[in-house]
């Protein structure tokens, strides 16, 4: 992958939709260079497929988050396996750093969402965490 194919991708993550005339235009190239790139991009996995986000998407959680976990000695496993199996996670990411587990928490209030950070807090091996509230998303995916 080079750097237009890296510029096409940036693009489209900004608008998945765009008319290929005007990823054309955005990136300097003929229509059918654009085609012929994504579809090589297609072909090769890069690109896996396209998504939309809706408003029903982050209706469903008004209050989302993300909490940094820290986790003693080697319960990373048995610690993911919980955390996958609660509701409110909505995603659970393996990190390098200072964190083991990064989690995506969704809920409908404040006071869920609240619930849901004690919880994870109480299970066996969590040593440390720091969440972080999304307060607007302007961009997803």
């Amino acid at each position: 992958m080079d750097k237009t194919d890296q510029r096409l991708i940036a693009a489209l993550r900004h608008d998945a939709r765009a008319a290929l005339s005007d990823l054309a235009t955005t990136l300097n190239l003929s229509r059918t260079t654009v085609r012929a790139r994504i579809a090589k991009l297609r072909e090769s996995g890069e690109i896996i497929g396209f998504t939309v986000v809706t408003r029903a998407d982050v209706a469903r959680d008004p209050v989302r988050g993300m909490m940094m976990i820290g986790i003693e000695g080697r319960g990373t496993e048995r610690i993911t396996r919980q955390l996958g199996s609660m509701p409110q996670v909505r995603a659970v990411h393996s990190t390098n750093g200072r964190w083991d587990v990064i989690v995506e928490i969704g809920s409908e209030t404040l006071e869920h969402f609240d619930a849901a950070l004690t919880q994870i807090r109480r299970l066996d091996g969590v040593v440390a965490s720091e969440t972080s509230l999304f307060l607007k998303t302007r961009k997803s995916g």
